[in-house]
């Protein structure tokens, strides 16, 4: 089947269930209008005080297509969730592991934020041991000929996929948050991490 994914920021576990299932042949959408406070420039990760949205800051123009989306770096965001990133799941079991390769998402330097978000997934695609293929549409279909999961994912409110819990760093704390960043299944669940997405039910 056809699927028609959002390109997003350090994904959520449910995007990745859509998005390596193998039957699925996976188009990114470039064209759309860029939606505000969507996964497209954020991401969710599991701090010592809860839930926390690292959001990468973007320049303001008359803009608005995806593709053209350029980010700002009039801070540091890059080392800022870095550094959240590793506060929140260094005492996770295989961040070490990781570490390294994930610092180099940090390290690419690019204005465009489809191209930080693209090479994100590279990194988190080896880490999984996985090459899924994927191809970016040419233009914007308001009605695609694709499974549309634009609007399948929100940032705004709790996710309808059900996920069997597993431990996280702050279980003991706060409980178990489902569907947050792929960062926090790889951090937690290591190898087991595809097998996890292989369970999780998508239509």
């Amino acid at each position: 089947m056809k699927i028609l994914l959002p390109i997003f920021y350090l994904p959520p576990i449910s995007w990745f269930a859509f998005f390596l299932k193998e039957e699925n042949e996976i188009v990114l959408e470039q064209y759309e209008n860029f939606p505000k406070q969507t996964y497209r420039n954020r991401t969710n990760i599991y701090g010592a005080n809860g839930r926390l949205s690292l959001i990468i800051p973007i320049n303001h123009s008359s803009e608005r297509v995806m593709k053209e989306i350029k980010i700002s770096h009039r801070e540091n965001w890059q080392k800022l969730h870095w550094k959240s990133i590793k506060t929140a799941y260094q005492s996770s079991p295989y961040f070490e592991f990781y570490e390294d390769r994930l610092q180099k998402i940090f390290e690419f330097e690019t204005d465009s934020l489809i191209q930080f978000n693209l090479h994100a997934l590279k990194i988190i695609q080896d880490i999984m041991k996985t090459e899924k293929a994927y191809s970016l549409n040419d233009e914007y279909v308001k009605v695609p000929s694709e499974l549309n999961c634009r609007e399948q994912f929100s940032a705004k409110k709790e996710t309808e996929f059900e996920m069997e819990e597993y431990y996280q760093t702050f279980t003991d704390k706060m409980g178990f948050m489902k569907d947050l960043s792929i960062l926090d299944l790889i951090c937690n669940k290591g190898p087991e991490t595809l097998t996890y997405l292989k369970n999780i039910y998508t239509k």
